[in-house]
Order: C-alpha cells, then sequence, then structure tokens
C-alpha cells in the first residue's frame, strides 16, 4: 500500500529518512533500515558558514524536500545532544548550544525529527550492519573527518557523547592535530597524518582498552592508504564498511525506533 503518489507511508515500509550534518556538507537520503542500506543516491549541500541554527536548519529542509519525504526523519549533529537539546558546538556556529534542535527541525520540516551525536549514529549503523555486528566487549567507532567523532559500545550497548576528538594531545584537542581535516590544513602524506593517528590511538587505547576499533568517516573510503601504515596494536583496527553513509543510515534507525515506540 502506497501514498503521495507512490511512496511508501510510514509503518508500510522499511524506508526512513537520514540525514548527517558535519561541519563541511550536509546529506540526506532515505534509508532500508532493515538492510541498512540507503535506499535512494544521497543528496548533499555544503554546510553553510557560519553554520548558524537558522541556515542549517534552511540547508536541512532543502536535503528533505529534494526527496518529497513525508515521515520521520533522523538527524545527526557534530556535538553532545541529550533529549534532543544540543549541547555543545565544536565545528559548527555556537549558538547551537542549549537549543532544542529536534523541536527547531519538526517545526521546520512539519514532520517528527529526532536528533542525535553524529558519531553515535555511525557507531549504532555499524555495529548492526557493518564492522562492529556480532562483536561483543568494547567496541570504538571513531569517524575522522572535519574534526574525530567517536562512538563507544560495551556489548553492543552505546555510551552517548564521548566526544574524544576533544581529549588533549600534545595541548590541544586530538582533533586538531589527527583529524582528515587537519591531513588537508597541513597538508600532511598519508605516512605523515598516520603517524599522529597512532599518536592518537594509543591515547584512546590506554583509557578504554577496545577490542575493536573502527575506523570512519569520508576518508575510510581511502583506508588502503594509512590503515596498513598503522602499528601493530591489541585491538583490531578496521574501516568502516558503511563508509561515509554510516551516520545517514545511524540517524535513520534511530528515527524509525523512536517512531514504533
Amino acid at each position: 500500500m502506497t501514498d503521495d503518489g507512490g511512496r511508501q507511508g510510514v509503518g508500510e515500509a522499511t524506508a526512513v529518512f537520514g540525514v548527517d550534518i558535519g561541519g563541511s556538507g550536509i546529506k540526506g537520503a532515505p534509508v532500508d533500515v532493515e538492510r541498512g542500506a540507503l535506499a535512494e543516491e544521497r543528496y548533499k549541500v555544503l554546510t553553510p558558514q557560519p553554520a548558524s541554527p537558522e541556515s542549517v536548519v534552511d540547508a536541512v529542509r532543502e536535503v528533505v524536500r529534494h526527496f518529497d519525504h513525508r515521515g520521520p526523519v533522523g538527524l545527526t549533529f557534530p556535538g553532545v545532544v541529550v533529549g534532543g537539546h544540543t549541547r555543545t558546538a565544536a565545528n559548527v556556529d555556537k549558538g547551537w548550544i542549549g537549543q532544542d534542535a529536534a523541536g527547531l527541525f519538526q517545526d521546520a520540516l512539519g514532520l517528527p525529527a529526532v536528533v542525535l551525536n553524529d558519531a553515535d549514529a555511525a557507531g549504532i549503523a555499524e555495529m548492526a550492519h557493518g564492522a562492529g555486528k556480532g562483536r561483543s566487549g568494547v567496541v570504538l567507532v571513531l569517524t575522522f573527518g572535519t574534526g574525530i567523532g567517536s562512538a563507544l559500545f560495551t556489548d553492543g550497548a552505546l555510551v552517548p557523547n564521548t566526544e574524544l576528538g576533544h581529549l588533549e594531545l600534545r595541548g590541544k584537542d586530538a582533533e586538531r592535530r589527527a583529524s582528515s581535516a587537519a591531513r588537508e590544513r597541513h597538508d600532511l602524506t598519508w605516512p605523515e597524518w598516520a603517524v599522529r593517528v597512532d599518536e592518537y590511538l594509543d591515547l584512546v587505547d590506554r583509557l578504554f582498552s577496545p577490542q575493536l576499533i573502527v575506523i570512519g568517516g569520508g576518508v575510510s573510503r581511502k583506508h588502503d592508504k594509512f590503515l596498513p601504515l598503522l602499528k601493530e596494536r591489541e585491538a583490531e583496527v578496521v574501516p568502516a564498511m558503511l563508509r561515509n553513509d554510516a551516520g545517514i543510515v545511524g540517524a535513520a534507525m534511530a528515527a524509525g525506533a523512536a517512531a514504533v515506540r
């Protein structure tokens, strides 16, 4: 059964919409949450600068309307999110701090909206459909992009909002040295960047002793350039299977779960 000119209605299909809000781009697509895959090719716009609440909401509206989507929408945010409210904003405008982000998007879209930390969303997707599927113990999903996001799991349960990219490394936020953006900003070769990534992984290794580290974010599609350069460690280090689509998939999974509660 379908509505809206052939689009499947909520509750009659597995497609839910996911939006991944990043420091440089905002991308979204309908997601088949049962398969953990995009149902259509994603649509992307540049993150407005400054990335104020008003401008980001407008950009998200464009992404969602591109698909004429009707139904729940899950959205990621690059910062701490508690109860749909954004508590920090490292790589977007500080005007997001203290905002009822879920309420803003729900009002703008006229649709139910769920907002969660971007790396947490990616981690949820990787644990359900990707490199972390079926893995117990401590699993750490790290996304390398504009910053470094983190999702920490213990026996499959998420510890939300860890934001480990802001651990101190050499006197500054670790993401300032080891993110994908830092590699581009400092024009580092892959071997030079791998040394910085190793230094960061040493830090999180000492703190959490993970059995598995999953490397995601945009740089994961080039994992063959740097993963072989990393040193041997007790934790298994693997690329994200969902690559840079993990945030979209995880956001949609969160929205789908909220819709049936």
